[in-house]
C-alpha cells in the first residue's frame, strides 16, 4: 500500500486542467489509500508533492493557503457589501420622482389559480424591486393562509421602475384579491389604476370570477391586456382560449402576450405592454388634494396604516387631513411609497399610490373606498363609489371551553381593527352558553376568520350554521332585520318574510349542464339564461336565494362537474318568499339553538333528518323522551327514545297475570312522574352533530 502512495504522488500529472486532474484523481485512488480521505486532502498531498519535501516549504505552503483564503474571505465580503449597495442604490432609485406621463398605474385580474402571484413575483424580480436572495414564492401573500391555499386575502402594492427606450417608468402594480366575497375591495382598486393585465391560463380557458373581474375594468374604464399564461404547459390550447376571450368578452386578442410566469417567459414583452397601452394619469396636481383609499390595516405600534392613490392635488408630511366619508382629520406623521416594503417620502402628487400613517386609531375611521382631502383646503366632492361593507352571511361562534369567553372577545377585537367588514355581537345559548353572533362578507370571508382565530389566538370554536339576514314585514308596518331564528317575531305578527337573492353564473363543459341544472332546481332556483361559449362550453344564469347557496353548493357544483365548473355570485336583493321557522322539542320544551328558517317546502325533510339524527346522538333517559320537528303548534316529523326501565317482573315466576299487571302499572306511574319532573340534557356533541347537518341539510 505505501509503494502505491509513493508511485501516485511520484507520477506527473497529465498536461490538462488541474481541477479535473484532481477530481478524477480522486475518484480513481482513493480505494489505495489505508484510511478516508476527502477531495481537499488529495488536492493538498497534489500540492504537497509539487514543493519540496522539507518543513520550511511545508509552513511557506501553508502560509501561502491561508493568504489565499483570507483573500478570498475579503474578496466575498466585498461582493456581500457591493450586493447590499446596489439593494440600497435600487430602493433609492425606486424613490426618484418621474413625470406624470411616466406614471402607469396598473393591476392584474384573474380566476382562483390562473398564475396571477407568480406573475407579480416574476415582474417584481425581473424589475430589480426584490433582490435575488429575498426573492420567494407568492411573495406579495404575507400571510401563511393565503400561501397553503394559494389565494390572495389582503391586496398589496409595490412600486417598481423601469427602463423603457432609455426613460424611466415607474410601475405601481395593486395586487387584488379574487375571490368573489371581496369584489366591492376590488373594484375600489381598480377605481385607483388606468390598465390591467387580464391573466388567463392557457389550459384552462375563461372562468367565471375572470368574466366577473374583467366586468369591473371595463366599468372602471380601464385598458385591459389579455395575457395567456402558463403556455408551457404540455396541455396548453393559447389560440382555443384567444377565440374563447374574444367570443365571450369581446377583446381583440391580436396582440395577447403569450407567457409564461413560471419560466420567464413574455416578461419583458409583459412590461414593455404595460409603458405603451396604458395611459398615463392626468397632471393634477393644482387641484385641491384628492385621494382615493383602497386598503388599510392596523400597525400595533404605528395605528392604522391607510394605502391610497393621489388622483388631484399633493400631499406632504404634516398636513392635516380629513377623511370624507367619516369626518374624521388628523395629521400625516409619515407617508410615502411601497416598493414592497414602505419607504418613507417627502411628498406624493397626483398619479402616484402610497401610504400614510397618521395615528389613527380605528380601521373604521379610514374605510376602503374613503376620500382623503386637506382640512384647510377641501375638496368640493368626494371621489364615487364609497359604501359601507354590508355582511352577508351570519353564524355564531362559541368557545368549546367557557373559560375562552373573554380570550375569544378580546380576538374579535383584534381582528375587527384590520378587518371593517366583520361585525359582532355578544349572543347566549342554552346549549353552548356564551358567544358572538357573527357577520361576514361571504363564506370564504367566515372560514378565513374562523381559521385565523383557532390558528393565531389557540381557540377551540363551534360554529352554528351559515344564515342570511331577512327581512320581516310586520303588521304593524314596521320592517325588522332578522338573522337568528330567535328574533323572528311569532306568526301573528309578521305580514310577510323577504329573504336576499343573488344572481348566479356558472361556467360548465356541456357534459354537466344536466346535473348542474338539477342541482340548482333542487335550491329553488329560477332559470334565467343557458347560452354556449364556445362549442364545448357553456354558460348557465340563475337567481336563486342566498341561504339555499351558503351550505355546500359549491361543493355539490365541484363534485357534480368533477372540479371543471366556476361559479360567480352577485347580490340583486330581497325577494317574498314563504318561510317559516322551525322548531325542535325535546320532551316537549323548546331547544332554541336547534331552531331554523327554512322554505315550507323543505320543512318535512329537514325536520325528518333533525329528529332523526338527535334520536341516534341523545343518550337514552329512565323515561321515554319524545323528539319532535314542529311548525308552530303543529308536528311534522316526531321520533321518540325508549325508556331505561328495570325488569320487574323477573321475580315472578309463575301465578296470576294481576300480579304482573300491578307491578307494570305501578312502574308506568313512576315514570309518568319522573317524565314530568324530568329534564333531559342534551350533550354538547350532539348539539356539533346537529350542526354539521343542518349545514349539509339547509
Amino acid at each position: 500500500m505505501a509503494t502505491n502512495l509513493k508511485l501516485f504522488l511520484s507520477s506527473k500529472p497529465p498536461p490538462h486542467d488541474n481541477y479535473h486532474h484532481c477530481t478524477r484523481t480522486t475518484n480513481l485512488s482513493r480505494h489505495l489509500l489505508p484510511f478516508p480521505v476527502s477531495n481537499r486532502t488529495f488536492c493538498s498531498l497534489h500540492s504537497f508533492r509539487s514543493s519540496k519535501n522539507n518543513s520550511n516549504d511545508y509552513s511557506r505552503s501553508r502560509r501561502r493557503s491561508y493568504r489565499v483564503c483570507n483573500k478570498a474571505a475579503d474578496v466575498q465580503s466585498k461582493d456581500v457589501s457591493d450586493a447590499a449597495e446596489v439593494t440600497v442604490l435600487a430602493g433609492r432609485d425606486r424613490l426618484l420622482k418621474v413625470p406624470t406621463e411616466n406614471i402607469r398605474n396598473f393591476s392584474i385580474i384573474a380566476h382562483i389559480d390562473h398564475g396571477k402571484s407568480t406573475l407579480a413575483d416574476k415582474l417584481l424580480q425581473v424589475t430589480g424591486t426584490v433582490p435575488s436572495r429575498e426573492m420567494k414564492e407568492q411573495f406579495l401573500d404575507n400571510m401563511d393562509l393565503e400561501r397553503e391555499r394559494g389565494i390572495t386575502i389582503k391586496l398589496q402594492a409595490a412600486r417598481m421602475r423601469f427602463m423603457h427606450e432609455d426613460r424611466p417608468y415607474c410601475l405601481n402594480l395593486i395586487d387584488t384579491p379574487g375571490h368573489v366575497d371581496f369584489s366591492y375591495e376590488v373594484s375600489r382598486s381598480l377605481a385607483a389604476c388606468e390598465g390591467a393585465l387580464l391573466v388567463v391560463d392557457a389550459s384552462q380557458g375563461v372562468e367565471a370570477q375572470t368574466l366577473a373581474n374583467v366586468y369591473l375594468a371595463l366599468e372602471n374604464n380601464l385598458e385591459v391586456i389579455p395575457v395567456l399564461n402558463k403556455i408551457d404547459l404540455p396541455g396548453a390550447e393559447p389560440n382555443r382560449v384567444v377565440q374563447e376571450i374574444e367570443e365571450v368578452i369581446g377583446l381583440d386578442c391580436s396582440n395577447a402576450i403569450y407567457c409564461s410566469a413560471k419560466e420567464g417567459i413574455g416578461i419583458k414583452e409583459i412590461l414593455n405592454a404595460i409603458v405603451q397601452r396604458i395611459p398615463p394619469p392626468l397632471n393634477s396636481a393644482g387641484r385641491p388634494l384628492r385621494a382615493l383609499i383602497f386598503d388599510s390595516y392596523y400597525d400595533a405600534y404605528r395605528g392604522v396604516i391607510v394605502y391610497f392613490r393621489v388622483i388631484d392635488g399633493t400631499v406632504k408630511k404634516g398636513d392635516r387631513i380629513l377623511f370624507m366619508a367619516s369626518g374624521k382629520d388628523y395629521f400625516a406623521d409619515e407617508i410615502g411609497v411601497l416598493s414592497p416594503n414602505q419607504l418613507q417620502v417627502d411628498e406624493l402628487y397626483a398619479g402616484e399610490v402610497g401610504y400614510i400613517s397618521a395615528s389613527i386609531r380605528s380601521v373604521a375611521d379610514a374605510r376602503v373606498g374613503d376620500t382623503i382631502t386637506h382640512y384647510s383646503r377641501k375638496a368640493e366632492q368626494s371621489l364615487p363609489g364609497y359604501k359601507e361593507a354590508t355582511p352577508m352571511v351570519f353564524c355564531g361562534l362559541f368557545p368549546i371551553d367557557a373559560d375562552q369567553f373573554p380570550d375569544l372577545r378580546d380576538a374579535l377585537d383584534k381582528l375587527q381593527l384590520n378587518d371593517a367588514a366583520l361585525k359582532f355581537e355578544p349572543e347566549t345559548s342554552s346549549a353552548m352558553g356564551f358567544g358572538f353572533r357573527c357577520g361576514f362578507l361571504g363564506l370564504l370571508h367566515m372560514e378565513i376568520v374562523q381559521e385565523r382565530l383557532e390558528r393565531e389566538y389557540n381557540l377551540s370554536l363551534i360554529t352554528t350554521a351559515p344564515s342570511v339576514v331577512y327581512r320581516v314585514n310586520c303588521t304593524n308596518g314596521e320592517t325588522v332585520e332578522c338573522s337568528n331564528p330567535s328574533l323572528l317575531p311569532e306568526p301573528g305578527k309578521r305580514r310577510s318574510v323577504e329573504e336576499p337573492i343573488v344572481k348566479i353564473e356558472m361556467l360548465t363543459p356541456k357534459d354537466y349542464i344536466g346535473s348542474l341544472m338539477e342541482l340548482t332546481q333542487e335550491r329553488r332556483g329560477d332559470f334565467k339564461e343557458m347560452k354556449y361559449i364556445t362549442e364545448t362550453r357553456a354558460s348557465l344564469t340563475y337567481e336563486m336565494p342566498l341561504a339555499e347557496m351558503v351550505g355546500d353548493f359549491f361543493d355539490q357544483l365541484k363534485s357534480r362537474s368533477k372540479g371543471y365548473a366556476s361559479m360567480e355570485y352577485s347580490f340583486i336583493g330581497y325577494k317574498e318568499s314563504d318561510l317559516i321557522k322551525l322548531d325542535v322539542l325535546i320532551n316537549s320544551e323548546g331547544v332554541e339553538p336547534l331552531s331554523t328558517i327554512v322554505h315550507r317546502d323543505k320543512a318535512y325533510s329537514v325536520g325528518r333528518a333533525l329528529t332523526q339524527k338527535l334520536k341516534e346522538l341523545i343518550p337514552r333517559q329512565m323515561f321515554k323522551v319524545p323528539i319532535q320537528a314542529c311548525i308552530g303548534t303543529k308536528v311534522i316529523a316526531s321520533e321518540s327514545l325508549s325508556a331505561i326501565r328495570k325488569d320487574v317482573l323477573a321475580k315472578c315466576y309463575g301465578g296470576d297475570i294481576s300480579r304482573k299487571k300491578k307491578l307494570l302499572k305501578k312502574q308506568a306511574a313512576g315514570k309518568k312522574r319522573m317524565k314530568a319532573i324530568g329534564k333531559v340534557d342534551v350533550p354538547q356533541e350532539a348539539f356539533m352533530a346537529v350542526l354539521k347537518l343542518e349545514k349539509e341539510v339547509l
